[in-house]
């Protein structure tokens, strides 16, 4: 339950609202074995999921021991944003889990390590740009990406409401100590797994998306 009574939730993008992750991973393992460092999409996926791509070049440079390539960053990000605009799709009950909670009256944000481009890219080919247009936050809008709080506060600045009246729904490690730094409870979303150390980072462990507008009506009625 949330410190203050509920106001507002903000979903993560990548592997809560759009399921990328795989072709995000498949993308990075390709490009960091073209550099030296050889990985597989699964190696990739644990090394970098939640990680900003602006953050990656020092963990590909201690591995090479050389500096990647200028631009590289760039090169990345394009690579994904055509991987991603095509056979994409939107994790399971996305769609209607944004509208169960614009249906209890409220409101949502997306809060993202992805940039502007990458997003609009995803929730287009997902079919969620309807439902989250104007809603979204980019950590490239701000100082630090996740782990750090800024792109959470941002989005709870952004609709006038504490941290403390904020849920996050997040998949990540880097996405939960996020949250947990900007003082919002976080669903941790884990579909394959036992959520264990999501629930060791601070988060509730929810194995779908569905269980969401529950959890948002619970917290509602805790706090009427």
């Amino acid at each position: 339950m949330t410190p203050l009574p509920l106001r507002l939730v903000i979903w993560d993008c990548d592997g809560v609202l759009v399921d990328s992750e795989g072709p995000s991973a498949r993308v990075t393992a390709a490009e960091c074995s073209a550099l030296g460092w050889v990985m597989t999409p699964a190696e990739a996926m644990r090394l970098f999921m939640g990680v900003r791509l602006s953050d990656m070049p020092p963990l590909v440079e201690a591995q090479i021991g050389r500096p990647v390539p200028p631009g590289w960053v760039d090169h990345l990000r394009d690579r994904m944003i055509a991987a991603l605009g095509h056979d994409l799709d939107p994790m399971p009950g996305a769609a209607d889990a944004l509208r169960a909670t614009a249906a209890l009256g409220l409101p949502y944000r997306v809060a993202s390590n992805s940039s502007h481009e990458e997003m609009v890219v995803k929730f287009a080919c997902t079919g969620l740009a309807p439902l989250v247009q104007g809603r979204i936050h980019s950590a490239r809008d701000v100082a630090r990406g996740k782990p750090a709080p800024d792109v959470f506060l941002a989005a709870a600045a952004a609709e006038g409401v504490p941290p403390g009246a904020c849920m996050v729904v997040e998949d990540s490690l880097p996405g939960v100590a996020a949250a947990v730094a900007a003082g919002m409870p976080v669903l941790g979303l884990d579909a394959h797994g036992d959520g264990a150390a999501l629930r060791a980072a601070g988060a509730r462990p929810i194995r779908a998306l569905a269980e969401c507008p529950a959890l948002f009506h619970a917290a509602l009625r805790a706090a009427a």
